[in-house]
Order: C-alpha cells, then structure tokens, then sequence
C-alpha cells in the first residue's frame, strides 16, 4: 500500500480500492468476476469513486457520458440520469471507414454500442450555477454532432447490479467515437432526428432524439449541474454524449456495428478487445 493509502481514511481507502481494481483491469483489458469491494451506498458515494479513478487513469477528461436510470433504481439523490468520463485517447473521430473499438466482452465483460447525439460546449458553464433547467441548458451554447458511445465495462454484470456500480466503473464507458454535425440543432424538431443501429447487417433497434426521457435539453440540464455539484463545473470545449438514442445493443469482439443517423451520415465500427 503506498503511502497516500496509508494516510487515506478508512472509507475513503476502501473506495480507493475500488478504483484502483477498476483502472487496473481496464488497462490490461482482464475481466473482474464480481465488484471489487462493497457496492457504494449512494450515487454520492459512487462518485467519489469516479473522482478517485480518474485521478488514477493517466488521460484528460474531454468529455462526459449521460445515462438513464430507471425510476426504481434511483436513490436519495433524486437523480434520474448518471454520468461516466470520456478520455482523449478514447475520443475518436470517425474516419467515414470501418473504426475500431476497444471493448472487454472477449475478456469476460461487458460491451454495448449505443447511437448519441453528442453536444460540445461553445462556453463555460458558470461555475456558481448548481442547478439547470432544460430551458436554461438550451440557452448556453453548444454544437451537436452524431457520435456512438462505446459502452463496456471488464465487469459483465454491470447493468445488471445497477446505477451505484455504473458510476464507479467510468459510467461503463470506453470511448467515443465522433462524425458529422448537426448545424442547427435548436431549429430543429427532435422528432425529425432519427437513427437506428444494425450488428452484422442485422437491424437490431431504431429511435432518435426523441427516445431520451425529457429530450436532448434535459440530458444537457443534468450533466449541467450534476458536473458543477461535484466540482467539475463544464468548460468550453467538452462533450456530453446525451444517452442511447436507439437503445443499448450488446457487441462481441469481431461483430461490426453500423450506426444510421438518418440525413446526417452513418458511423460504422468494429469491436477489438481492449488492452
């Protein structure tokens, strides 16, 4: 144990270790058969484990993943979305090719294609501002593009044991790929932006925009003031991926994924193991 351990407090140690057990099997691309540890109590608490591991991952921060949580599986904190970090050696821009994508499920893990609409900030959010309404998140700035989030996780059960082990685990994310841009995208009607995701040629789920609970603006609201109530006011530059737009669809290592944003392109990507 070293030395910053030794002076840790013994939660905070404990949740360390969490951290350390997550970043360790990400970067070796190895499986973890069960959560490292004791399942954190509260999102809150999660967080902090969040907070620990990317203080951990040798990478920046450029962006953030939004997640729905189901009604039943929210706590206290009354939050009804999650967040997870997108790195910039996990941000990809698409080539108009085949990209490739790092996921864990040929080591034992989870991994998932999801379509997103993707906003990027074109200012600083206010630090001070705790709270967004959607309406007041539609008001700061911020570019779209389409983009599909790279969902994987070396722990297979990870939806599966829900929201407080999504969060300690980067949000179960592992990358973002980026392509076209919406220009516009407050003009537009949010019904009139459509996708649908095929695995191998085979359709395997269809929607847009308007499958996110409460719209794009909603999504942009949360990470708003989730980000700025744990410190990490957002910055001019970073991306929001606003959650699946077609649903989250299970990919294994060698299947490809074709991602249609309909009249704004098409992204398509093939998983490799990751690490």
């Amino acid at each position: 144990m070293s030395n910053d351990q030794d002076s840790q407090d013994p939660q905070t140690a404990g949740l360390d270790a969490i951290a350390r057990s997550f970043v360790d099997a990400r970067r070796s691309g190895a499986s973890l058969p069960d959560f490292p540890g004791e399942i954190p109590e509260d999102l809150v608490t999660a967080y902090r484990v969040q907070d620990l591991a990317i203080a951990r991952w040798d990478d920046a921060v450029v962006g953030w993943k939004v997640g729905f949580i189901a009604p039943e599986r929210r706590d206290g904190s009354g939050d009804e979305r999650l967040l997870g970090p997108v790195f910039s050696r996990h941000l990809w821009n698409a080539t108009g090719g085949i990209n490739d994508i790092p996921v864990f499920s040929g080591a034992g893990g989870f991994a998932a294609v999801e379509a997103e609409y993707v906003l990027q900030l074109q200012a600083d959010a206010p630090a001070d501002k705790l709270e967004w309404t959607p309406e007041e998140a539609a008001a700061l700035p911020a570019r779209m593009f389409i983009g599909v989030e790279v969902a994987s996780s070396p722990l297979a059960t990870i939806n599966q044991l829900g929201p407080r082990v999504v969060v300690s685990d980067f949000g179960n994310n592992n990358g973002l790929v980026l392509a076209a841009e919406i220009p516009d995208w407050t003009a537009l009607d949010e019904s009139q932006l459509r996708a649908s995701t095929e695995i191998d040629g085979e359709v395997v789920g269809t929607g847009g925009a308007g499958n996110l609970p409460g719209g794009l603006r909603a999504a942009y609201a949360f990470a708003l003031s989730r980000s700025a109530r744990r410190g990490r006011p957002l910055k001019k530059g970073e991306l929001i991926a606003t959650g699946n737009a077609t649903g989250i669809h299970d990919i294994a290592v060698g299947q490809q994924a074709v991602i249609r944003f309909e009249g704004h392109g098409d992204i398509s990507c093939k998983a490799v193991a990751a690490g």
